[in-house]
């Protein structure tokens, strides 16, 4: 199977990919990092979905592909609070395959203890609900 690449843009807007980037790194240090680089569209920085911390790399859209290119040429490699970072065009999301076996559900967890709920509310296996043996 052939895979095409496509790069990601929007009449001349580029769409680059930002990465080793500290992780102290927000919007507006990675807005300072580009404000010479011409007019700044958007700006996603990757957060993790648990934490809300950013991830170390983010994606930067710039309304002049020139500026964009001149950015790339010149920052790419550059150090950034001790890290280089990495800068390329964007590329868009690989495809992956669905997995129907993964997440949700959780599970049996034990019965029905300390609610009252089972067989009259008396609390737990006590009183005749499930009983656990060994």
């Amino acid at each position: 199977m052939v895979h095409r690449r496509h790069v990601i843009r929007k009449h001349n807007t580029m769409k680059m990919y930002v990465g080793n980037l500290p992780f102290s790194a927000g919007r507006e240090e990675i807005e300072q990092i580009f404000s010479d680089y011409g007019p700044i569209e958007d700006i996603h920085v990757v957060t993790d979905r648990e934490t809300n911390r950013p991830r170390g790399f983010a994606f930067v859209t710039i309304a002049d592909e020139a500026k964009a290119n001149e950015a790339i040429n010149k920052l790419n490699g550059s150090e950034v609070e001790g890290r280089k970072i990495v800068i390329n065009e964007a590329r868009p999301r690989e495809e992956r395959p669905r997995s129907y076996s993964g997440g949700g559900g959780g599970g049996y967890r034990g019965g029905h203890r300390g609610s009252g709920g089972h067989r009259g509310g008396q609390g737990g296996d006590r009183c005749g609900g499930h009983r656990n043996r060994y």
